[in-house]
Parts: structure tokens; sequence; C-alpha cells
């Protein structure tokens, strides 16, 4: 808080008056006038985010000074093709209220002027005669906040970042005093990122670009909003609070409420020294509004090259982001290989979905059939915003994690999947697992992309698996959108399993339900309108198949165990499970009797497969040539799930 430690007698004064006062109180003692404080008064205008047609306020706060200060004056410019400044509000000061006087005149005034893009701020300690003050220290002294003001995006704004000025050398714009001195003042921040409003849409379908990055496009502008209301919060590095370290600021559009979480980026890059490992943003008592955490991309870039992690942590959810998934060289190539990275602005969202996502959600479950959503759905969204342009990070090279919290009293029992919600309005499983929590529960889920997440409660069973032996594993998959039955409520567990349908159970198993780029592979038995013809390039892309050397799939050929195994074995790649190196391979299939008949180009994927644990074998033989069954097919999928820790 800034306090002043003696009352002084009121005075009157005009706006010029105010100015003259300033201007006097650093040539009152001309024997110490000019003399220069050991210590810079340092003065910080918030970095803050805004929506175009919307108000934010911008905290200006004292933070670091020596000498009281009994007067300041300052002009702080502006773009005025971009913004417009509503009104500046003086912070109470101990027992300096930057108010009206008795006499109804302020010691604090300001002029606005949005038709040049400026606007005047002067205030004067005026509470004690001048003969009180030359007693002892008087004026603010404490660290805190001198004023807000608040400002507003035009509606026609462009998105991008632009800044809040003085010109510090001009005494008549910039000058701040006490009794004795006229000290030196610095300024940092006053940037302003302007957004637009998300569009909502769903951003599971292929990227153009490569993993990391996405399409650009231009934000159209969002509806207007309330004004935003700015605090300091904490966040913690590696454990640690850090206080001083961001600012959250709160914003209403229509029925939406978005709090932003504003990082003092250069303060956690000097923590990278120090072995920069997690960087926290948590955001408490918001309930289920939109909460955004907004870094730059030179932290983004700092944090992906120590191997940390962003985490924002909300009442919806969580949301761990490694920084290197977000892939800044990638996404500062689409936005303009010249854009500088201390400029372009990284916004990590999690937002409960609009009403059009819910009730197409609703409507997947009621078609699916004795489904229920558990959880409404939630936007998880990572975007690059710069100079009017803007790039959705949609694609990761590994999995990201996000939980949903549950509501209270919701039993995480009653949650059998996560699903991802689809441009074509279906509903599809993505890997998920349920943590108990002392009030709440939560649903964890992991993906390769952003999206639309919801929870549902599908318990399923079948006819013929009452007594099989493969039954917890196939009604878990099936309760999981992952296995289907043959109709008439028949699995047919013994059946064998053809290698389209292998490749289809284990990509959902994976939550993989698109190709990850536009590069396609067409081969000769694969038509374009067949049932399987996704799962085939979504396989492909993954780097999970090949085909045949005839440059055919054999999609309705049954699939062998090692083959089966062999793709099994690029997906642990993809999971990020160990694969079996040359020494262990031999180990590991001498422990078969039939080790020894596997076919070289099999041998490391199937003993990588014993290896965690996938396969077990038959009576001590590995049959590697036998087909597969559908209810081996839910066992290896689960299996696989489970030891990468999805499920």
């Amino acid at each position: 808080m800034l306090q002043a430690k003696k009352k002084r007698a009121k005075m009157r004064k005009t706006m010029s008056g105010l100015i003259m006062l300033t201007l006097f109180s650093s040539i009152m003692l001309p024997g110490v006038a000019g003399a220069t404080p050991p210590i810079t008064t340092q003065v910080e205008f918030s970095n803050v985010s805004v929506q175009a047609g919307e108000s934010v306020k911008v905290p200006v706060k004292l933070t670091q000074n020596e000498y009281p200060i009994n007067a300041y004056n300052m002009q702080i410019d502006f773009k005025n093709s971009l913004l417009e400044v509503v009104r500046i509000t003086p912070v109470a000061s101990g027992d300096i209220a930057s108010s009206a006087t008795e006499a109804s005149v302020p010691d604090f005034q300001y002029q606005i002027n949005n038709a040049e893009g400026w606007v005047r701020i002067i205030w004067v300690n005026s509470k004690e005669s001048f003969e009180q003050r030359s007693q002892g220290d008087t004026g603010l002294i404490d660290l805190g906040q001198l004023f807000e003001i608040e400002i507003k995006a035009k509606s026609n704004a462009t998105p991008g970042t632009t800044q809040l000025t003085v010109v510090q050398d001009d005494k008549e714009h910039w000058r701040f005093n006490n009794l004795e001195y006229s000290p030196p003042a610095e300024l940092s921040g006053g940037t302003i990122t302007i957004t637009a409003a998300s569009s909502g849409g769903n951003s599971s379908s292929p990227s153009t670009g490569s993993s990391g990055g996405g399409s650009v496009s231009t934000p159209a502008p969002s509806a207007p909003s309330t004004p935003a209301a700015t605090k300091g919060v904490d966040i913690y590095v590696n454990g640690q609070k850090q206080e001083q370290s961001a600012t959250a600021s709160t914003s209403t559009a229509g029925n939406k409420v978005t709090t932003t979480i504003h990082v003092d980026n250069n303060k956690v890059i000097n923590q990278v020294g120090n072995g920069l490992r997690t960087l926290l943003l948590p955001v408490t008592g918001t309930g289920t509004n939109a909460v955004v955490g907004e870094l730059n991309a030179k932290l983004v870039k700092t944090m992906e090259g120590s191997n940390a992690e962003v985490v924002i942590q909300t009442d919806t959810g969580t949301y761990t982001l490694p920084a290197s998934q977000i892939n800044v060289d990638q996404v500062v190539k689409q936005l303009g290989s010249t854009a500088p990275l201390e400029d372009v602005t990284i916004q990590i969202a999690i937002a409960p979905s609009n009403e059009t996502k819910k009730a197409a959600i609703e409507a997947a479950a009621s078609k699916i059939g004795n489904t229920t959503v558990v959880a409404a759905p939630v936007d998880f969204e990572v975007k690059a915003v710069y100079n009017g342009q803007q790039v959705d990070v949609n694609r990761f090279n590994a999995y990201v994690e996000r939980s949903i919290t549950l509501p209270e009293g919701v039993d995480g029992s009653k949650i059998t999947t996560g699903v991802v919600l689809q441009a074509d309005g279906t509903m599809l499983h993505v890997p998920t697992k349920v943590i108990k929590g002392k009030v709440n529960d939560s649903a964890v889920i992991n993906s390769l992309t952003n999206s639309t997440y919801a929870l549902i409660y599908h318990p399923t069973t079948f006819n013929d698996i009452s007594s099989h032996w493969s039954r917890a594993d196939v009604e878990d998959l099936a309760s999981r959108l992952v296995v289907e039955g043959e109709g008439d409520q028949q699995f047919a567990p013994d059946r064998s399993i053809t290698r389209a349908e292998f490749t289809a159970v284990l990509l959902r198993g994976l939550g993989l339900h698109s190709p990850e780029n536009d590069v396609t592979t067409a081969f000769t038995d694969v038509k374009a309108d067949s049932w399987y013809e996704n799962e085939v390039q979504t396989a492909v892309s993954y780097g999970l198949i090949s085909g045949y050397t005839d440059n055919s799939f054999r999609p309705n050929s049954e699939i062998s165990r090692a083959e089966a195994m062999t793709i099994v074995s690029r997906a642990m790649k993809l999971v990020e499970l160990a694969q079996a190196d040359a020494s262990e391979t031999a180990n590991l299939l001498g422990t078969y009797s039939d080790g020894n008949k596997v076919q070289p180009w099999a041998a490391e994927s199937v003993a990588s497969a014993i290896k965690q644990g996938l396969v077990q074998g038959d009576d001590g033989k590995l049959m590697t040539d036998a087909d597969v069954s559908r209810a081996q097919t839910a066992a290896i999928v689960k299996r696989l799930l489970a030891k990468a820790g999805l499920i």
C-alpha cells in the first residue's frame, strides 16, 4: 500500500496549478535540488490482453522507490486507431486519498484526448503545508498501485500487440518529485495484446501445418463486453511461489466470463538459469468461467530449451503442456519469420464449451444409446497471436495431458471414458483415467490434439462373454467406444480379426481419429469409399503400418500375431514405451519353445511386446504365425494403454 506519514492543510489548485506544483516542488530547496538518489524509482504499466470491442483495466504501479513521492505527472500516449481511454481511477493511498478535497478540488486530475491519442495525469500531495513537509519525510513511500487506466480496444481493432508509451526525457511528460529531489524514474510494461473471441470451433480436424502448428487466420472481432478488473496473482516456478510475477484480468462478453493471467515473461525467464521445470498458473474461484494463460514466445522458447512445462490449473480442469509441444519455431514460421519472439503472444485456454457444442454432445450420446453425459464439454486451446494473425496450435508430437474436474457429488466410477467432439457431430474415445480426489474426482485425458472434450458413462456387455476369459477387457473397451459387438448382443470373442479391424481398434484405443498430415498412401486394395479408408490413412500417417511390397494392404485378411505385434511395437514408440534391444530380443524370445521360429523382420517387435507384458504366449509358445482373435485384440490394446499410463 502507498502511505503518507503526516497530514497537511488542504490546498486549492487548478490543472495548471498542479503542473506548477510538480515543477516547483523540485526547486524548493536549491541546496540539494538535483542530487540523485542511489535507487531509481520504477513504475510499471501492467501488460494486459483485451478482446476487440472490450475494455480492460491497466494498473499503474510503483514497484521500486527510496524517497517519498510528493508529486508526479505523466503523459501516456497510445495508438488511437486501436484504443481509446474510458477513464482513469486513482487508488486510495493510506492517508493520502487521491480524490476530491473538502473544497471539492481534487489533488489528482487527468485529461483524456482520444482524438490525438494521449492522456495526462497529475497528482500533488496537498494534505500538508509546505512548511510541514520540510519537517520530515512525507508522501508516497511504500510500493503499490498509483492508479488504473480503463482502456477499450476498438471493435475494428486488428488483433496483435500495441504499446502504451511515455516520452521519459521530457519533464512535462514524465516527472516524479519529492521534497529534495526530482528522482530518476524508469517505466516498464504497457503492452496491450488485442485478441478476438474464440470462434468456438472444433480443432480436431487435420491442420495444414506440421505438429505443433496450425493454419494461419485473421480472427473476427468479438462482441462488446463489460470492463475487466485486474489484480495481482501468485504463480509458481518449480513449486515455489513467485510474487508480483503475473496479473489477472477478468472481462465479460455476453454470457462469457474470461479470466486472463498475464505472466511477467522476463521474471520467469530469469528462473531458467535455476533449472526451470514447471511454470504453474493457478486460478481458483472462477467456477466454470474461461481461463486463459498468456506468455510470450520468447519465454516459451526458453522453457523449451530446459524441457519445462506450463500448467494452467482452474476450477474446471488442468492443462499440462510441455513447452516443446507448442513448437515455437514452426508457429513463428507460419506467422512470418520476422516476428520477434517477445511480440508473439501464446494463449493457453480452458473454457466451457458453448451451447452448440453441448447440444452436439448430447445428440451424439443419444444416437449411441445407453450413454449419459456426466460432465459438460470443455474446450482446450492453444493459440499464437501476432500482428493481426492467429495460429491455432492443434496438434502435438506427443500425448499432452489435460484433466476435467467432476462436479461435487459426481462419482468418478460413473465415468467410462472421455470423448472428443468431431466436426461431423460424432464423439469418439480419447484415452482417459479417473483420479479420486478428497472433494472432487477428476478425469485425466491424454491426446495428441486440442479440441472439445466431455465425459460419458456408457456401460456395455455382451451375452457371449459372460464366462469368457476376456470379459473384463472387452467390457472396458466397449464402454470406451473402442470395440463394438456384431449385433444381437454378441461380441464373437474367438473370431479371427482382420487387418483393417485390428488397425481400427488400435487407433480408437489410442484416440487417433484422423491423419496426422495430408500425406496419403494409395494402396491398391483400399478403396476411397471403404469404411476403413480413413483408418488406414491415419495409421500410415502415424507410422503404424506400411503395407506389403506389392503396394497392397490386404485389409480383409486375418492378421497374424507377428503382424499385430509389429504394429503394436510401432504404437509403443508413440506412447513412449521402451523397446527391446538386440541383446534383450534373443533372451526374451528364448524363453518360449518356438522363439527361434519368429521371423527376423518381426523378432524385435515381438520381443518388445513381451518386454512390456502385452503378450504372454500360450503353453510356452508364441505361435506368431497364428491369427489374432477379437478377444486377444481387446486384451492387447487395453494392456498397451494401461502400461503407457493412458487409462
